[in-house]
């Protein structure tokens, strides 16, 4: 049995975490994160608000626990549509070659021309601030990383001699692409998913930090930033609740990923 690692151990109690509280938060929460109670608001941590009262008397733990489910969700559904994007997109122009190859890989070079973010701004001008608008626009900014990787992948195996005796069989194409191909490409893309995941996480927040995620009062840990700051010397827990959610999943995920990528690595030295 080999022994796990520290950074393992740690990033996934700090994912197990965030996950549990993601699906109880869907389920319930301790007040209600939309419940306004003027009388109690700016409230420092106590017994009856663990993490206080923001500016509307909101409880701080249950918005931060409703918002962990919203960020969770939208990452997910994010890095499944920019994975599925991407290994359709790259295993064709990695497989086929030839203009087709070129076509989709000028294309996929243009995007990647642009910052992340930047296109994901753009894209939600077009559709609007919502939290399907932002799964459209983050997945078309990350799925240009994951063409570029599954193409690589898919260059270096379509070569293969398993992958010739395929054809020399008499496997049609789009069998030997999803019976020898896909198959391979499953250890790069799950570390790079992994990745994704906390990539997306930061740039929801950016978005609803700016104004451009999920409209309020809905919570996420951006907006509720952003909603902290004119409270930052009053009432700093209301900084440190969202800012704390949002480095320590961030943390969890990097460590998670580095395990993976040593896990997945035949070139990475096992200890």
């Amino acid at each position: 049995m080999k022994k796990i690692k520290t950074h393992t151990l740690v990033g996934g109690m700090l994912i197990g975490v965030l996950l549990v509280l993601a699906l109880v938060a869907a389920l319930w929460t301790p007040y209600n994160p939309l419940g306004i109670d003027l009388r109690g608001k700016l409230q420092p941590p106590s017994m009856a608000h663990w993490l206080g009262t923001d500016e509307f008397g909101r409880d701080a733990a249950s918005r931060a626990m409703r918002a962990a489910s919203t960020s969770c969700l939208i990452a997910l559904l994010t890095v499944a549509l920019a994975t599925a994007i991407g290994l359709v997109v790259g295993v064709v122009a990695g497989f086929v070659r030839g203009w087709t190859d070129r076509v989709l890989m000028a294309f996929n070079d243009t995007l990647l021309a642009f910052p992340g973010l930047l296109l994901a701004l753009g894209v939600m001008v077009i559709v609007g601030a919502n939290q399907w608008g932002i799964v459209l626009a983050l997945s078309m900014a990350y799925a240009p990383s994951v063409v570029r990787v599954v193409r690589g992948t898919v260059l270096s195996l379509r070569e293969r001699e398993y992958v010739e005796a395929s054809r020399m069989i008499g496997n049609g194409e789009i069998y030997t692409m999803w019976r020898h191909i896909l198959p391979n490409c499953v250890a790069p893309i799950a570390v790079l998913a992994t990745s994704m995941f906390g990539w997306v996480l930061l740039s929801e927040s950016a978005l609803s930090f700016l104004g451009l995620g999920v409209p309020p009062p809905a919570p996420t840990w951006g907006n509720m930033l952003s909603s902290a700051r004119p409270y930052m010397a009053s009432a700093v827990w209301l900084c440190l609740v969202p800012g704390l959610c949002i480095a320590l999943t961030l943390l969890g995920i990097n460590l998670l990923g580095e395990s993976l990528r040593d896990r997945l690595d035949p070139r990475t030295e096992k200890s």
